[in-house]
C-alpha cells in the first residue's frame, strides 16, 4: 500500500488567482451599493473578469489539478461521491472532488455572467435590462459562493484535512507520485503585473485631474438629452 504524505497540488498561478477572485467579489459586493464607490465597483469588475479569463487560459495549459478535464466528472462519479459522503467515508481525491468541480465550473459561469452583464449596465447597454440581470446573477453567485464555503468547511471535516490552508501552501494529502512537480512562479508574476498595470491604468484615468469634470461633462450631456 502507497503511503500518504503532503504534496504539492495546487501550483502558485491557482492559489493567487483564487484568493484574488475572493478579494475582487468581496470589494465588489461591498461598494456595490454606493454611488460614490461606483468607480472601485467597476474596478473591482474589471479585475474580477480578467482573473477568470486568466483562469480559462489555465485550466487549459496549467498544471495537472488546474485542468478542466481533471476534474470533468461523469454522473456515475459524482453520485458516487454523493454517496460516499452520506455513508460519511467520502472518497479522497487528490484535487477537486466532483462536487468541487461542478462548483469551480459554476461560479466561472456565474461570475461570467455577472461581470459581462454589469460591463453593459456600466456602459448603458441595453436599458435597465442588463443592470436587473446583473444584480440577478450577483445575487445567485452570492449564494453559490456561501454554498462553496459551507462545502469546504464540511468536506474538511468529513475528510480531516485543512482544504483552506491547502489552497494557501497548495499542499495536500497523498501518493508521492500524485504530486506536480513545481508550483510555476512565473506565470503567477506575469499575471499579477498584467493585473497591476490594468487596474493602475483604471484608477488614474478614473481618479486623474480631468477625471471629475469629464464625468460631469456625461452627466449634464445625459441631463441635456433628457
Amino acid at each position: 500500500m502507497t503511503s500518504r504524505v503532503r504534496i504539492l497540488v495546487w501550483d502558485l498561478p491557482t492559489r493567487l488567482f483564487h484568493w484574488l477572485l475572493a478579494l475582487s467579489c468581496l470589494c465588489a459586493y461591498l461598494t456595490a451599493d454606493s454611488e460614490r464607490l461606483r468607480n472601485i465597483h467597476v474596478t473591482a469588475g474589471y479585475a474580477f473578469l480578467g482573473l477568470i479569463a486568466f483562469r480559462v487560459v489555465w485550466g487549459l495549459v496549467g498544471t495537472r489539478y488546474a485542468r478542466f478535464r481533471e476534474f470533468c466528472y461523469g454522473r456515475d462519479e459524482v453520485s458516487g461521491y454523493l454517496r460516499s459522503l452520506v455513508s460519511g467515508h467520502p472518497r479522497h481525491y487528490v484535487g477537486h472532488n466532483p462536487v468541487g468541480g461542478i462548483a469551480v465550473f459554476a461560479l466561472l459561469g456565474l461570475g461570467l455572467a455577472a461581470g459581462l452583464s454589469g460591463l453593459a449596465a456600466f456602459n448603458e447597454i441595453g436599458g435597465d435590462a442588463f443592470e436587473e440581470l446583473h444584480e440577478a446573477f450577483a445575487a445567485i453567485l452570492l449564494a453559490l459562493i456561501g454554498v462553496h464555503v459551507a462545502g469546504v468547511i464540511v468536506s474538511s471535516l468529513l475528510h480531516r484535512e485543512n482544504l483552506v490552508m491547502g489552497m494557501v501552501n497548495g499542499l495536500k494529502t497523498g501518493a508521492p507520485h500524485e504530486a506536480i512537480g513545481r508550483s510555476l512562479p512565473w506565470p503567477a508574476l506575469g499575471a499579477a503585473i498584467v493585473a497591476a498595470a490594468v487596474l493602475t491604468s483604471a484608477i488614474v484615468d478614473w481618479t486623474g485631474p480631468f477625471a471629475t469634470s469629464a464625468n460631469a461633462s456625461q452627466r449634464s450631456s445625459r441631463h441635456d438629452d433628457d
